[in-house]
């Protein structure tokens, strides 16, 4: 069986005064409030021994020269025991030898008549402060009785009190002589006590601060779970539903012309249909792709000086094939002269995604309008078109993966990735996104960017 040595505190190294009564009373982690308490008090009466032994015995008071005597040998066995080998003080010597002491200096100094009792109340806050809690009312009791006991004896026999003093200055001297020995006691104590709740508040205080802080990241670390469930969720719904439903109506497209004979005009109506929902399915896995990219590796952004005309023609030019098959009007208004710092491929996906969202919310023969203007060192890119609108209650989501995926007018469907791709990757430009919409009047989409002055 291996040897378990008990923990010793580490015994004082002496580094300067700073460090000095620190490690006399021992440090926090190593001992209880109590001991650290006793250390001082001990030391403290060291200071009281040394100064009042050798008056004791220049004023006659042999009796008191000696039990002080004793009374520092036994506080000093005490606290060597205590500081450097970690055995705890002995609460009950501590407490019955000041009432052997004070007792035997009661009939020594005067009785009543002297200094005595001025010291009594002030040992008992002594033992109450390096003992328990649970002990102090027997301490109180004890204390009470041992008072009331030694005072009745002088009473009944008042021959046993000695007075080495004379009355009058001799009285004087032996008062104001032993009062600052309480008076100082009490400061020592209280102060120790205060700075060590004051200690251990501001201790408490920052531990409640550090939980405060980890309840906050708990908190956050909570959202961050949700929302990443929430687009688990959402992801795992267009993989399963929106982009499996145009698979199953090619796979039974295809079934229908190995079994059956088609006329020109069934396949030609079939083929249309089956283009729409495939060109639906090809901008959900677009958006669906770059999003999932964007919250896998951040989607790295390359900033760059662009003619803002140049880079959107040909996205313009898409867009106005798409519009002409709901015969919607789609013209564009952007000064040529007009550079702004952005990604072009974020850039060309958000104008995109703003006119095909324009064009699914607007119906057959409507009108959509895109300009843009300089404006304080700021490109302003607006989408305009009189569709449908957006509805008041569904505004707020409306940038979020939480958005509820739309049909347009001519139940083109969605998966509610766009917008939220659009201000993603608006904000990674160093820009901004917002929108006006009233229901049956249209919507206003409002891109701004970083303008290069030419």
């Amino acid at each position: 069986m291996p040897d378990h040595k008990p923990h010793i505190p580490n015994k004082p190294s002496f580094k300067g005064i700073g460090t000095y009564w620190p490690e006399l009373i021992g440090r926090p982690s190593d001992f209880s409030l109590e001991s650290r308490i006793f250390h001082s008090i001990t030391l403290c009466l060291f200071v009281i021994v040394i100064i009042y032994t050798p008056y004791n015995l220049f004023s006659g008071l042999y009796v008191a020269s000696v039990s002080t005597l004793l009374f520092g040998i036994f506080y000093a066995y005490q606290y060597y025991q205590s500081r450097f080998f970690g055995k705890a003080h002995s609460n009950i010597a501590f407490g019955f030898m000041g009432i052997l002491i004070f007792g035997v200096n009661y009939f020594a100094n005067s009785g009543i008549d002297g200094s005595t009792d001025l010291i009594w109340p002030v040992y008992l806050l002594l033992v109450l402060a390096i003992t328990p809690y649970r002990q102090h009312a027997k301490w109180l009791v004890i204390y009470l009785i041992c008072f009331f006991i030694i005072h009745f004896i002088e009473y009944e026999y008042p021959s046993l009190i000695q007075h080495p003093f004379t009355a009058g200055k001799g009285q004087f001297i032996d008062r104001i002589t032993a009062f600052p020995i309480p008076v100082f006691v009490v400061y020592v104590i209280i102060t120790f006590i205060k700075q060590s709740y004051d200690r251990e508040r501001k201790l408490t205080e920052e531990k409640t601060l550090v939980v405060i802080a980890n309840n906050e990241q708990i908190l956050l670390q909570r959202d961050q779970l949700e929302q990443s469930n929430l687009e688990k969720n959402k992801l795992m719904s267009i993989i399963s539903h929106d982009l499996r439903s145009p698979l199953i109506n090619i796979q039974n497209y295809l079934e229908l012309l190995n079994e059956y004979e088609l006329g020109s005009m069934e396949r030609m109506g079939m083929e249309k249909t089956l283009l729409t929902s495939t060109n639906n399915a090809m901008e959900m896995l677009s958006n669906l792709l770059n999003w999932s990219k964007s919250q896998m590796d951040g989607a790295k952004v390359h900033l760059t000086p662009v003619n803002l005309l140049h880079t959107l023609s040909n996205t313009m030019a898409m867009e106005k094939i798409h519009a002409a098959k709901k015969e919607i009007t789609l013209n564009y208004q952007i000064p040529e002269a007009i550079v702004v710092l952005a990604d072009v491929d974020m850039l060309q996906l958000v104008i995109r995604n703003l006119i095909s969202n324009a064009i699914k919310f607007t119906s057959n023969g409507g009108s959509i309008h895109i300009q843009a203007e300089v404006i304080d060192n700021e490109c302003k890119i607006v989408v305009m078109d009189n569709g449908k609108g957006i509805p008041k209650e569904k505004q707020e989501k409306i940038f979020t993966i939480k958005a509820q995926p739309e049909y347009g007018t001519n139940n083109e469907k969605g998966v509610g990735l766009g917008l939220a791709l659009c201000k993603e990757f608006s904000e990674r430009q160093g820009g901004s996104i917002s929108f006006e919409s009233t229901v049956g009047k249209g919507s206003s989409f409002f891109v701004f960017l970083p303008a290069v002055a030419g």
